[in-house]
């Protein structure tokens, strides 16, 4: 075992059940039942379960892409990795800093919506509460990620499982009891498109209810930059990404049939997060102190989903800093746990300056939609970029032969589907039912494009200076240690 590997991530730390809650929780399926969901309702109204299928297999398109390579390329680094491979290390370079830099973002973005949930039901619950004392609950959350974090793999991923296993089952069985209480009124008529909302007819009422639904599935990657610390990599992380999306997907799909036959697909339209016609407020109108359950199905989702993507952010900073294109600091490990606890601090700091910076500038719910619309773009957009390496990684290196339908088919309509959602996210008012983003939100558009202006500036730099630190995003470092494989020699791109 080389030096490197010896001091590397903690290897075969988690396995197939670990890592597949990795991207599970990812997605946070509780919050994107309650919240981001809904939101297709306005244009699908009662055939939102339709869309939701189409967002499936949509998704499943582009999990399949960055499952097979999560097979064949192992990587800390993930998308980067896949992109430096598939496409040229200059453009893994530029999906690897944009990509750290949203997962950084996201858990300040859960730890709002923590924030402003909590207090809201608080304060409606008993109204000597302030509505405004919402920074305690965001500070509580960061600090139970950075400690789980600090532990380890081992300990932040299986707190991940069980946030994930209480977070979907609370949501099934209330789904279950909708479908029994619909009776009568059940009906497949909701997966087709005759429910639509007014004003949005048809075919293109699903479909517009579909790309809101899309943006419910981002996170379906984020077991694969855990494959240095997980059992049999190659198997697992293939299975984890799939699982996760096929998964979720199909939870996503009753749990809206459930909802939509029990509210009435004839006036689902005016379904949404909040309110009389939402899912805590069924609850609490109908099924007791369920709602409670709702709630902390809701909050549990906020924290698991901020684990999951510390994760993430880490772990990629951790292969940028070792090949030494982000600071080397960044790949600094405890000696026990294997964590990379400089990326942890970074990512603790980062997460509290912004919750507070952002929360207390503007208020934690615009600050949430802010950082949202940052996210969801830079993700939406690396996805894109996965597929398009997905076909050029298996015409150009594969190991195995290339599969017309798996590596060319399904990165077009992977592309093909996120298009859309990606031009939702920015704003961009392409379609009639994208609404125009307003101050401060439309900042996200100037806020993506300096990062990555900046990126582009490092990245000739780095080419002039250390042209080999860019060729090395391209490295697979567990490679190095599986029997039969050769380590690439000093600025050679690997295989």
């Amino acid at each position: 075992m080389s030096g490197e590997a010896a001091v590397g991530l903690r290897r075969d730390a988690v396995g197939l059940r670990e890592v597949l809650f990795q991207g599970v929780t990812a997605m946070a399926p509780a919050a994107a039942v309650a919240a981001s969901i809904p939101a297709g309702a306005a244009f699908a109204g009662g055939s939102l379960p339709l869309a939701v299928v189409i967002a499936l297999v949509a998704c499943l398109a582009t999990a399949s892409c960055v499952a097979e390579l999560a097979r064949e390329l192992p990587a800390a680094g993930s998308v980067a990795t896949y992109a430096a491979q598939g496409l040229h290390p200059a453009v893994g370079f530029l999906v690897g800093w944009g990509y750290v830099f949203v997962e950084a973002l996201v858990p300040p973005l859960l730890l709002l919506q923590l924030g402003f949930t909590a207090a809201g039901t608080l304060h409606d619950e008993w109204a000597s509460y302030p509505a405004g004392l919402w920074w305690p609950w965001a500070l509580a959350g960061a600090a139970v990620i950075g400690v789980t974090g600090y532990l380890g793999v081992r300990a932040s991923a299986r707190f991940g499982t069980v946030l994930g296993v209480f977070e979907v089952a609370v949501f099934l069985v209330f789904a279950g009891w909708l479908i029994v209480r619909a009776g009568g009124h059940n009906s497949l008529s909701v997966f087709g498109t005759s429910h639509t909302a007014p004003g949005h007819g048809g075919v293109s009422g699903v479909f517009a209810g579909s790309v809101y639904t899309v943006l419910a599935f981002a996170g379906f990657e984020a077991a694969a930059p855990l494959a240095e610390e997980t059992r049999d990599p190659r198997r697992t992380m293939h299975r984890a990404v799939l699982g996760a999306a096929l998964g979720i997907g199909l939870f996503y799909v009753v749990t809206t049939y459930a909802m939509t036959v029990y509210f009435g697909p004839g006036r689902f339209a005016s379904f949404g997060a909040a309110g009389e016609a939402s899912w805590e407020g069924v609850a609490r109108a109908s099924f007791g102190l369920f709602w409670v359950l709702v709630f902390l199905a809701v909050v549990n989702s906020t924290i698991a989903n901020a684990n999951a993507c510390a994760n993430v952010s880490t772990r990629t900073a951790f292969a940028l800093a070792r090949i030494r294109v982000l600071p080397r600091v960044l790949a600094t490990l405890h000696p026990r746990y294997r964590s990379p606890v400089a990326g942890i601090a970074v990512q603790t700091v980062v997460a509290v300056g912004a919750v507070l910076g952002l929360g207390f500038g503007y208020d934690p719910v615009t600050a949430f939609l802010l950082l949202a619309t940052v996210i969801v773009t830079v993700v939406i957009g690396v996805y894109i970029v996965v597929n398009l390496a997905c076909a050029g990684y298996f015409l150009r290196r594969g190991r195995q032969p290339v599969k017309p339908v798996r590596h060319l088919l399904l990165p077009l309509l992977g592309i093909v589907a996120f298009v859309p959602a990606l031009l939702t996210a920015a704003g961009l008012p392409v379609f009639d039912f994208v609404t125009k983003l307003t101050a401060p939100v439309s900042y996200a558009g100037p806020v993506v494009g300096v990062w990555m202006a900046i990126g582009a500036v490092v990245l000739l730099v780095l080419i002039r200076r250390h042209p080999e630190r860019i060729a090395e995003t391209a490295r697979v470092h567990l490679e190095e240690n599986i029997p039969g494989t050769v380590a690439p020699q000093d600025g050679a791109t690997p295989r």
